[in-house]
This record gives structure tokens, sequence and C-alpha cells, in this order.
């Protein structure tokens, strides 16, 4: 059998806020059988590209540019307050919080139903990485962004 494409995860937006399903794999957990800190962190970034490719970026084609441009993390607030486990189905919220010309800061929960495991908030910049600086957000993303 040939398989030409299977559809991915791509998430939703629910008003200004972006869903993203997130199911835990054995590779996600540690040692006493819960979701390793840092992968929390992997759920959110998974969350924040999809969220931006909802906005219609096409971020591999910016970075092939001769001035590749891209979002970058800037700050990180991270807040753990219950665990997930193997096979547990989450939800990574992500909605703009703050956009500035060049930034823009994010908030993002991890929830499993209706409990939050994870709080994140997140500043990322968008940088040239030809320059070595931030430069503006594409016009048309900031006026999705703030929709």
């Amino acid at each position: 059998m040939i398989i030409k494409a299977v559809a991915s995860a791509r998430g939703e937006f629910n008003g200004s806020e972006f869903l993203f399903p997130v199911r835990v794999y054995y590779e996600d957990t540690d040692a006493g059988g819960i979701v390793y800190y840092a992968n929390y962190l992997k759920f959110a970034e998974r969350a924040r590209t999809e969220f931006i490719r909802a906005l219609g970026a096409r971020q591999q084609e910016d970075l092939a540019k001769e001035d590749k441009t891209g979002f970058v993390v800037r700050h990180c607030d991270i807040d753990y307050l219950a665990s997930a486990v193997l096979d547990d189905e989450l939800v990574v919220s992500c909605r703009v919080t703050e956009l500035g010309g060049a930034s823009a800061t994010m908030h993002q929960e991890i929830t499993r139903g209706d409990q939050v495991l994870v709080r994140l908030d997140v500043k990322v910049a968008y940088m040239s990485f030809k320059k070595g600086r931030p430069v503006r957000i594409p016009k048309e993303w900031v006026a999705q962004m703030s929709a």
C-alpha cells in the first residue's frame, strides 16, 4: 500500500485562542512515569509553531530567503501545577497577550480536561538572522494576531 499523505494534528482557533492537541508518549516520560519537565516546553513550542502556521506564515520559506527571519524565544515564565502521564490527551492553548512591533508575548496553558497542568508566558522576538537583530513582525500577521 502506498500512502500519499496523512493529515497532521494542526489545532484550531476558539475565538482568539489557538488550541493544539498533544498525546503523551512513553518517550515523553521520565523514570517516575510522569512527563519530564522539559517536555512541556516542547509541547508549548509545537503549539506556538502551529499557531504561527495557522496565521498563514510559512516559516521554512522565511528561513530560505536571503534575509532569513523567524521568531525566537526571548523569555519564558513557567509554572508547573500538576503532572501528566503516559497516554494522557492534553490540549495546549496559545493566545497573544501583548504585541509590539518586533515582539509578542503569548500566554499558554497545558490542560488535561478541565485541569490546568502548566502555565507559560513566553515572549518571542521576530529576528533577522542576517542582521542579527529584531525586525518588525509582518503587518499581515500583526493584523491576525490582534484579531
